[in-house]
């Protein structure tokens, strides 16, 4: 049986989808995690914040570590070789 979403209200009284990747870990997104791979596209774009599903701040906060990736040379930049 598949299980429950269980939402939350936000202020303006729609519904919150609770966060799925970073919720059990620490709030901390790092740059050299390998789980930011799943917030790219094969393209490597960023995937936009309505397909992934998770919150504004949580997208700002991958879109950071994403950048720090590429300028630190763990991520290409582009998909052409």
């Amino acid at each position: 049986m598949k299980q429950k979403t269980i939402y939350r209200f936000g202020r303006d009284g729609g519904r919150v989808k609770p966060d799925t990747l970073f919720s059990e870990s620490e709030p901390v997104i790092d740059y050299k995690d390998e789980r930011l791979l799943a917030f790219l596209t094969d393209r490597l774009k960023i995937v936009p914040r309505r397909n992934s599903g998770i919150s504004a701040r949580q997208q700002r906060r991958i879109k950071r570590a994403i950048r720090r990736a590429r300028n630190s040379g763990l991520i290409r930049c582009s998909a052409k070789l």
